[in-house]
C-alpha cells in the first residue's frame, strides 16, 4: 500500500474509534432523529447515565462527528460528520486504486 493509504488510514483512526462503540452509535441515531439534543435529553432517551453520555459525546466531538451550539446555558449536540465522510471516501478510493 502507498504512503497516501497510510496517511488516510491514520486520519480516519478517530472516526473508526468513535463509530466502533454501540453506545456512541445509539447517540448518533438519537441525534439524527431529533436533529439536536443536550446531554440531559440524550440521557433521558438512553440507558446511559448523564456522565456516560458526556463521555461518549466528548469522543464523538473530538472525532469531529458531532458539534455543539450553545443556547442560553445549555449546549446542544448535532451530527456534523461531513468532513469525516470525505476522509472515508478518500480512504476507500485509495484502497480501490491499490487493489486494481
Amino acid at each position: 500500500m502507498s504512503d497516501q493509504f497510510e496517511e488516510l488510514l491514520r486520519l480516519n483512526t478517530a472516526t473508526f474509534h468513535a463509530l466502533g462503540d454501540t453506545a456512541r452509535q445509539d447517540i448518533l441515531l438519537l441525534l439524527e432523529k431529533h436533529k439536536q439534543l443536550n446531554v440531559t435529553e440524550i440521557a433521558e432517551h438512553s440507558p446511559l447515565s448523564r456522565p456516560a453520555v458526556s463521555h461518549h459525546l466528548k469522543i464523538l466531538r473530538e472525532a469531529g462527528i458531532v458539534s455543539t451550539i450553545k443556547q442560553g446555558t445549555k449546549r446542544y449536540y448535532y451530527v456534523s460528520i461531513e468532513s469525516n465522510i470525505d476522509l472515508l471516501k478518500k480512504l476507500i478510493n485509495e484502497i480501490e486504486a491499490c487493489i486494481k
